[in-house]
């Protein structure tokens, strides 16, 4: 990725730009989340998971149909282990899952204030897991970053209020604190920890775009969700927009490339912040939705345990 003085122009405006869409996009699950998130493609199992926040459930569904969990906390982020094992990223703890028995046990402490939650998360090729943290009333500046890997805790990054878009290149993590409508570019070492402090790396705040969840494609792409505007957006190397897919909800929270080939990206899809008259007029908001022959995703890495 670019430095911070390729960031902040792009070529195409995602707000408006359709670019190179695939096709229309069509209902994945029609279950309506009020805060869906936390999309994880699972590799092994070739099956999609998510997560609806404030119902406390982790959700899926395979040939039977509709699947769902209620969990012992709040959780909104999840890396996989093995077939039949998730590491779920909660409230204030990291959880072991055994998809299974549908049972969690808790791995590791991230803060004990009952202030806040958790919120976007994603594994890392080195086999650790992040997770990030928000204030549950927005508070600004509570929120944080924080690394699991082999059995280790550590808070990376301070002083956000909602961290999201937590994703990974060769050398270097990327996340965003939508608020701020900023992305940056974090160093990482052979291990995966922290090299350097972070730099800005893409600015949306003069575009009045907010980046939501975020994952990192086959070609290098960084396809980020767009609360508020309906879409993803495919950034390249310097920042600028190279596509954008459209989808039937305002808020536009996490993507995922999964199914054959890695080639259906994923969303999940928000109805908070929706008034009657607006989720009526938007009655796919809170679903996912898929578009298929949108990109080429990469395989998600396992977490080590």
């Amino acid at each position: 990725m670019a430095d911070a003085s390729a960031g902040t122009e792009t070529g195409m405006d995602p707000a408006t730009d359709t670019g190179a869409q695939a096709g229309p996009p069509q209902v994945f699950d029609s279950r309506r989340s009020e805060l869906g998130e936390g999309l994880l493609w699972h590799p092994g199992r070739g099956q999609l998971f998510w997560f609806d926040i404030p119902e406390g459930r982790l959700l899926s569904r395979d040939e039977t149909g509709p699947l769902a969990w209620a969990l012992l906390e709040t959780c909104s982020a999840a890396g996989w282990v093995d077939d039949d094992t998730l590491i779920l990223g909660g409230e204030r703890r990291l959880w072991r899952f055994d998809l299974g028995r549908g049972t969690a046990t808790a791995l590791a402490v991230l803060d004990e204030d009952p202030a806040l939650r958790s919120n976007d998360g994603r594994a890392d090729p080195w086999g650790g897991f992040w997770i990030s943290t928000t204030d549950k009333e927005g508070a600004r500046d509570r929120g944080a970053i924080w690394r699991w890997h082999r059995g280790e805790v550590r808070r990376l990054v301070e002083g956000l209020t909602t961290p999201n878009a937590i994703c990974f290149a060769r050398d270097h993590a990327l996340y965003a604190d939508t608020p701020r409508q900023r992305v940056w570019r974090l160093p990482l070492d052979g291990e995966g920890w922290p090299a350097g402090p972070a730099r800005p790396w893409l600015d949306l705040s003069d575009r009045g775009l907010n980046p939501d969840g975020a994952v990192i494609d086959a070609d290098g792409l960084f396809w980020c969700a767009l609360w508020g505007g309906g879409r993803v957006a495919a950034f390249d190397e310097a920042g600028a927009v190279v596509r954008t897919v459209a989808f039937d909800a305002p808020n536009v929270t996490c993507p995922a490339f999964g199914g054959p080939g890695l080639t259906t990206l994923y969303v999940t899809t928000a109805l908070e912040g929706m008034d009657d008259d607006a989720r009526a007029a938007a009655p796919r908001a809170g679903m996912v939705q898929a578009v298929a022959g949108a990109g080429r995703g990469r395989a998600e890495p396992a977490v080590t345990l």
